[in-house]
């Protein structure tokens, strides 16, 4: 349960670290990563590009930095970006993409959050010399947080890596949330992200470090984001600290996902959403007025986050016990039926 006794689902992000985490950091071996010899970030990043199957891995603070370096890799200034219209990269990224790196992006409309294939191969635009500009990566979100942390099904994966390869152009992953995807349907993380050029992963959200993300790519890749990490001010000293939170969590709490997508299921049902569209630890509830229910959530301890003027969007996590997703879930369906 969250502070004064508040059950706080607005976030995975909001995990408190704990004990076991917090000893691994006070116990981490630690380095200067600017200088690349930080023990625990080397062992993490190794980890990490293992576990996916990429060739080396940089270890980012944030995902959003991850995604910029990883989509930088694959699309140049001028190029552009296909990507779902809800996507984490056109939403919630602050217009990094374009005011940092120069690339223009276009989107498709999925209710879902899922690629459609059609729609990407129709809006594909080839290179047409001085009078278009040309398609060069197409970014896909696994789980996709607005659509509801859907997965993407493995065969549309599958037709967006033959679409790209017959087109002749690169895929990116956010795959911030690829943990839940991984649980949620017991696809190895290698075949999930398999179909990717880079990929961008989160360690802060549902596995519950306090702080981290990593870029995925080869190692020629990640040796030029490791500059632009750096150009970007994003160059860490004793990064090994956090790095062993996420090297714990990566150990110990990828297979307990599974708590979090059933507590999940039980609000979504309480909300009246169906369950079976809740895939993994997101719940979207549509709402006349969402800041009104958010309101009356909290009013009774529940804190949930609207997410438009009309949705409501609640996130299970490591700090949510399955008594704190029952009593959730009675003051939502209250709220709801107000």
């Amino acid at each position: 349960m969250s502070h004064d006794g508040l059950v706080d689902l607005r976030s995975d992000t909001v995990t408190r670290p704990t004990e076991a985490v917090r000893a691994a950091v006070a116990q981490a071996d630690v380095g200067d990563d600017v200088f690349g010899d930080d023990p625990t970030v080397i062992r993490l990043e190794e980890t990490v590009a293992d576990l996916l199957g990429f060739g080396a891995a940089l270890y980012t603070v944030t995902g959003s930095m991850a995604n910029l370096l990883a989509v930088r890799a694959l699309a140049g200034p001028g190029t552009e970006v296909l990507c779902e219209s809800s996507a984490h990269v056109v939403r919630a990224e602050l217009g990094s993409h374009g005011a940092i790196t120069g690339l223009t992006t276009r989107t498709w409309t999925h209710p879902d959050g899922f690629a459609d294939l059609a729609a990407i191969d129709a809006m594909f635009a080839a290179d047409l010399g001085t009078f278009f500009v040309k398609t060069t990566c197409l970014s896909v979100e696994n789980t996709h947080n607005f659509a509801g942390g859907r997965v993407q099904p493995m065969d549309v994966l599958r037709g967006l890596r033959d679409l790209a390869d017959r087109r002749g152009a690169a895929v990116h992953l956010d795959g911030a949330r690829i943990w839940n995807a991984h649980v949620a349907t017991g696809i190895p993380l290698r075949e999930l992200a398999g179909v990717a050029d880079t990929a961008a992963v989160c360690l802060s959200k549902g596995l519950g470090a306090p702080i981290g993300s990593l870029m995925l790519g080869s190692a020629d890749q990640i040796a030029e984001a490791r500059v632009w990490r750096k150009r970007l001010g994003g160059g860490w000293r004793q990064a090994g600290l956090m790095a062993a939170a996420g090297l714990y969590v990566v150990d110990h709490h990828i297979e307990r996902l599974a708590d979090d997508h059933r507590h999940a299921r039980l609000i979504a049902e309480a909300a009246g959403v169906d369950p079976e569209q809740v895939d993994t630890n997101i719940v979207v509830i549509p709402a006349a007025d969402a800041p009104a229910l958010v309101a009356r959530c909290r009013d009774e301890g529940v804190l949930v986050a609207a997410v438009g003027a009309s949705v409501v969007r609640v996130v299970t996590h490591l700090d949510v016990s399955a008594a704190d997703a029952e009593r959730a879930a009675k003051v939502i369906a209250a709220a709801v039926a107000a």
